[in-house]
């Protein structure tokens, strides 16, 4: 196998300490050792850990009290922000079986949020999917500012991230940033995932929701205590399921479809789902870190990638199809995806924008 050739052999996620990239002062040196190590990460799982990120504990601590006290108010309550009044922004709530994964009901409810974008702003004013204001809830009132807050917060980090795995890939670190990243799409969840039956109606798995990939470039995912993530691994040359359990003090990160495909699948965004066996409810925060709606997403011309050729993976893809041979915007894939995942919104909504 080539040293280009990921394997998707793996028996654990790995965890990489990031201080060097979050830190701007550190040696040169310190920041491409990091850069190596997230690039091995990347080949190999698609997955890692980061700790001695920077993003404060009591901010974490705040966001995630006030997410179980949305969660613990009446149905009444939580449906009167529904992303159905959110239109074409995409944002609100939705109830327990409201959101699908591979056409069968997940079992969680979450939040939707975004970038804070007022009425002005040019996508806005263009009706731009996926673009405006967020619903906030009346109570809890200070969830508004956690979010605002937390975003931010996880906006720097996923920029320093990108600057690890540009160096990584021999490019300049601000490649990203200063690139297709400089405005990214930036996409938030609350999820909560309640404690149920093993298997559903039909006899399968009851997950929490199926197995799938991500769509974008980056995931920083905050998970609690309750566990539950698992990740697909060819491991001995047989496919079976690592998991990802809660490491204090970290955020669990994976690459999506447009980094698989700008690195012609050199770097892996791999299958992982959810199943919450705690007994009790589990809290789930992914913040998904994207290229801009209007990016056209190409391949990569890096130094790490010389002589590599896109090999088609469709046949082993879990909806099996193509990163690769797609046409057009990241919107255009974006909205492709979503509205798989919430049909009747998009019939109702997006197909009136």
């Amino acid at each position: 196998m080539s040293p280009h050739s990921p394997s998707g052999e793996f028996e654990q996620v790995p965890v990489i300490d990031v201080r060097a990239l979050v830190d701007r002062t550190s040696e040169d040196s310190a920041r491409q050792a990091v850069a190596e190590r997230l690039g091995a990460a990347c080949r190999e799982s698609g997955f890692f850990y980061v700790v001695d990120h920077g993003v404060e504990e009591a901010l974490q601590q705040r966001l995630e009290t006030l997410s179980r006290r949305f969660f613990a108010l009446s149905e009444e309550e939580k449906m009167d922000i529904r992303m159905a009044r959110g239109g074409s922004a995409w944002r609100g709530y939705f109830p327990v079986g409201g959101e699908l994964t591979s056409g069968r009901p997940d079992r969680k409810e979450g939040l939707y949020f975004g970038t804070e974008l007022g009425p002005e702003h040019p996508l806005v004013r263009a009706g731009t999917p996926l673009h405006g204001s967020n619903l906030f809830p009346r109570e809890p009132s200070s969830l508004r500012e956690a979010v605002l807050d937390y975003l931010a917060a996880l906006t720097r980090l996923g920029h320093s991230l990108m600057g690890g795995i540009a160096l990584s890939l021999g490019l300049p670190e601000d490649h990203f940033v200063t690139g297709f990243m400089a405005d990214p799409l930036v996409l938030f969840r609350i999820f909560n995932y309640p404690p149920g039956p093993s298997t559903a109606e039909d006899g399968q798995p009851a997950w929490g929701v199926g197995e799938h990939t991500d769509y974008g470039v980056l995931t920083i995912l905050k998970q609690d205590e309750a566990g539950g993530l698992q990740v697909k691994s060819r491991a001995g040359g047989e496919v079976r399921w690592v998991d990802a359990p809660p490491l204090a003090g970290s955020f669990v990160c994976n690459i999506g479809d447009m980094l698989d495909r700008m690195t012609r699948g050199v770097y892996r965004s791999t299958p992982h789902r959810v199943i919450n066996r705690s007994g009790r409810d589990r809290l789930s925060l992914p913040f998904f870190f994207d290229p801009g709606w209007s990016t056209e997403v190409r391949p990569l011309e890096a130094p790490a990638l010389r002589g590599v050729t896109t090999t088609e993976d469709s046949h082993e893809r879990w909806d099996r199809r193509s990163v690769h041979a797609f046409q057009g915007t990241y919107g255009d894939y974006l909205l492709g995806k979503v509205g798989k995942v919430f049909p009747q919104l998009r019939s109702e909504v997006l197909s009136n924008g």
